[in-house]
């Protein structure tokens, strides 16, 4: 690994205007390192480089070229979801490679991506950003009173402690804990970059805790920009971090069940319309009731930084050969953008076959199409035709080249489902308010309370629970996170007929072979100590 260094973009700062007061980035001028920042809007500016991982664009480059966490074709969703049962094994007019085999749970090729994320996915790369961040950190830190107010000081730290919290959070369930540096004294410090070596796992979910934690009470309850960061986004990122690592860590079950009660927001589950689960995710409910966090996405934007965030998602899961209209000439949910590149996330048939008759979620799943070539293309053509369904969650609903509609990250349905599961673990009982969490999601979907069978003991619920969980998030970013959680992940799997070949992913050989030569050893798979499958 090169020395992790610090540099002010050369070529531009990262600043953010808004679209109908979303939060898109925008470039603009250059800087001087003599004089920037200096003013209070300089140390704005300047805190917002840490957003730069979080935006949804074709990638940036601190000091590699590199994808964002949000990028349908390399981030949460490939690395997550596509890994996990929700996505069917490609065979069939695929892209194939690695997207093939990650939906196959074949990660080994990972081991060969090189710094850059282009093709084999990889973000390791990211620990130069943990310590980027770092560094604005610590200028932060650093800035006069006269210049910035001790309360606006500890907001501005607070977010950009938030964005590294979340580069280490995503970073750990990539790879397993991984080298960052947090003390900006260590920065440009030979020995200290050079020690290439594996935090242990406990190490490593309390830098995040205490990130997370500092966001949590500093961040600004409430921001004028729709998607910056704020404290109840924090909230819900300690929740989900603290349910993650809560078998290994005293106390975290009680810390998950206790934030439920920290929110300040006035959330609630979007009920409008004949199918308000489906109906929550269109453009003109954004940043609804229930949303707590969302990158807001421009249908006009093309993926150029100096666009906005946008959502391509249509394109890497509508079939190439999708037409606008069926054979009676009636629009098909594809009439606004035809046919997409590669239907590189099906949605696997088993994964299908687990939803309840009546699910309302399951609408915004497509089990037929109309294509160019076969006419009306059925759920019997599976294996002959396709590979799997059409995820139709985010409707395609402009007449751009790409979707308009949120990528969400926090909603209210996961914190009632995190409540619930918060209360089992920390009880190990089922309680009734677990019990109304789980139903009022349900609810929702259309369908009835949990039946007695699926509440009678811990064990049972939380099977009950990570079903629901699978249903209600699904394509949101974290189901491979959940399976693990879980302790079902290698379990769910095999029984798909995908064995994993790890865990967690690979560190790239680039990064092995450096700690080599500074005469470390950086163990390239980490496997937790509870997982259901083989060590690698």
């Amino acid at each position: 690994m090169k020395k992790i260094i610090f540099a002010l973009l050369a070529s531009g700062a990262l600043l953010f205007s808004g679209c109908e007061n979303d939060f898109d980035a925008k470039i603009y001028g250059s800087l001087s390192t003599t004089n920037y920042p200096s003013s209070k809007a300089d140390y704005e500016n300047y805190m917002m480089d840490c957003y730069i991982p979080f935006c949804i664009n074709w990638g940036y480059t601190f000091s590699s070229w590199q994808e964002g966490f949000y990028v349908a074709e390399g981030g949460t969703i490939r690395m997550f979801d596509s890994t996990s049962d929700l996505c069917a094994p490609w065979t069939i007019s695929t892209w194939g490679g690695d997207f093939q085999r990650m939906t196959q749970g074949k990660f080994d090729d990972l081991k060969y991506a090189g710094r850059a994320t282009g093709g084999t996915p990889s973000h390791f790369e990211k620990v130069r950003d943990v310590t980027r961040m770092t560094k604005v950190i610590a200028t932060l830190q650093n800035a006069p009173s006269s210049v910035l107010s001790d309360e606006k000081k500890k907001e501005f730290i607070g977010e950009a402690r938030l964005c590294r919290g979340m580069v280490m959070y995503y970073l750990l369930h990539f790879y397993g804990p991984v080298p960052v540096i947090l003390d900006d004294n260590y920065i440009g410090d030979a020995d200290a970059e050079a020690n290439l070596v594996r935090p242990s796992l406990d190490d490593m979910t309390k830098y995040i805790t205490d990130d997370l934690e500092y966001a949590a009470e500093n961040c600004s309850e409430t921001q004028s920009e729709k998607g910056r960061y704020t404290a109840d986004y924090a909230r819900f990122c300690l929740m989900r971090h603290y349910l993650n690592e809560g078998a290994h860590m005293s106390g975290y079950y009680q810390k998950a069940y206790d934030m439920f009660s920290k929110f300040t927001g006035s959330y609630s589950l979007y009920k409008n319309g004949t199918n308000p689960y489906a109906d929550q995710f269109k453009i003109a409910n954004k940043f609804n009731s229930e949303v707590i966090m969302a990158v807001s996405c421009n249908s006009n934007a093309t993926g150029n930084g100096n666009e906005g965030n946008f959502n391509p998602l249509s394109w890497y899961v509508v079939p190439g050969n999708a037409t606008k209209y069926d054979g009676n000439s009636k629009a098909t949910p594809f009439v606004y953008q035809g046919g997409g590149w590669g239907q590189c996330f099906n949605i696997d048939p088993q994964f299908y076959a687990t939803f309840e008759s009546g699910d309302l979620r399951s609408q915004t799943i497509l089990t037929s199409y109309y294509s160019n070539n076969y006419g009306l293309v059925k759920s019997s053509d599976i294996g002959d035709k396709w590979n799997g369904y059409i995820i139709n969650k985010y409707p395609i609903e402009t007449a751009t080249s790409f979707q308009g509609t949120d990528f969400p990250l926090a909603r209210w349905a996961d914190v009632l489902l995190m409540y619930a599961e918060a209360d089992v673990r920390l009880k190990n009982a089922v309680s009734s308010s677990a019990i109304s969490c789980v139903n009022q999601v349900r609810n929702r979907a259309g369908l009835s309370n949990l039946t007695t069978d699926k509440t009678s003991s811990p064990s049972a619920f939380l099977d009950a629970l990570l079903t629901e969980r699978g249903h209600e998030l699904m394509y949101e970013g974290g189901r491979k996170v959940d399976l693990i959680r879980f302790n079902k992940y290698n379990t769910i799997m095999t029984a798909y007929g995908r064995t994993p070949s790890s865990q967690y992913f690979p560190l790239p050989n680039y990064a092995v072979e450096q700690a080599e030569k500074s005469g470390f050893t950086l163990t390239q798979y980490f496997t937790r100590t509870d997982y259901d499958g083989s060590a690698k």
